[in-house]
């Protein structure tokens, strides 16, 4: 299982939300490219960068913060899953031509399913599909807006196209330390037979080790972000416990 801490940018500054809400943010740095030597020294193989401005925005707005932070990937050889705003195929290439490891789509696949198939032909292993949901339903455009679609549903579109893997918020729970949600991230990814990075709510070591036990459902991942930021996850000990 893959443990990949975040960095989430708003304004040029890692930040922490909780449950998506821009007005609920917490500074934890204001250096992106010194939090990610940070996590490389402290042996991260990954990591997952998100624009949270992108996000309200439809269009990248963190570019200098993210191409600090691929900077420091370079040179620490660490691998970048990077999402927010991209939701056209001409930023898709771009962000890999700059050393983006993987890209993740999420309102995209709600309003252009197309984009995310060619994607995912073009760019065979470094798409992944960001399904962000509230009770069961997806969340779009930085979270504000609800889809008509449940989350199993928005992965079945998706069944055949070739995705690296499906990134699973749930919103709720995101940011608030209170455990991650376990049987549904399960649930998709043994429906969905895509490997699934689990997303919000882990607050200790505890979250990680029931995540792991249901690898053999399709759990190939987590994201740890505040855990990591208020101390209540060392990350040496978490990267140790997942296995990679």
């Amino acid at each position: 299982m893959i443990l990949y801490p975040a960095i989430d940018l708003k304004e040029g500054r890692v930040v922490r939300l909780v449950q998506g809400d821009m007005a609920r943010a917490t500074v934890f740095n204001d250096d992106p490219a010194e939090q990610a030597r940070k996590f490389a020294a402290d042996g991260a193989q990954w990591l997952h960068v998100v624009d949270l401005d992108g996000a309200f925005a439809g269009r990248p707005a963190n570019f200098l913060a993210v191409k600090d932070i691929l900077n420091v990937a370079k040179n620490k050889k660490l691998r970048v899953q990077l999402g927010g705003g991209i939701r056209d195929s001409g930023m898709i290439h771009a962000w890999l031509e700059q050393g983006v490891t993987r890209v993740v789509l999420g309102t995209a696949a709600v309003k252009n399913p197309s984009l995310v198939h060619e994607a995912c032909r073009r760019f065979p292993g470094r798409i992944a599909l960001g399904i962000d949901a509230w009770g069961g339903m997806v969340r779009i455009e930085g979270w504000n807006t609800v889809a008509p679609v449940s989350a199993p549903e928005l992965a079945r579109r998706f069944a055949d196209a070739g995705l690296a893997a499906i990134v699973y918020t749930d919103i709720e729970r995101d940011g608030a330390l209170q455990g991650v949600n376990v049987i549904a991230t399960a649930a998709l990814a043994r429906e969905a037979k895509i490997p699934v990075i689990a997303s919000g709510g882990v607050a200790s070591l505890d979250d990680l080790a029931a995540l792991k036990t249901r690898e053999a459902d399709g759990i190939a991942g987590v994201i740890v972000g505040r855990a990591l930021y208020d101390g209540r996850v060392d990350l040496r000990s978490a990267l140790a416990l997942a296995g990679a």
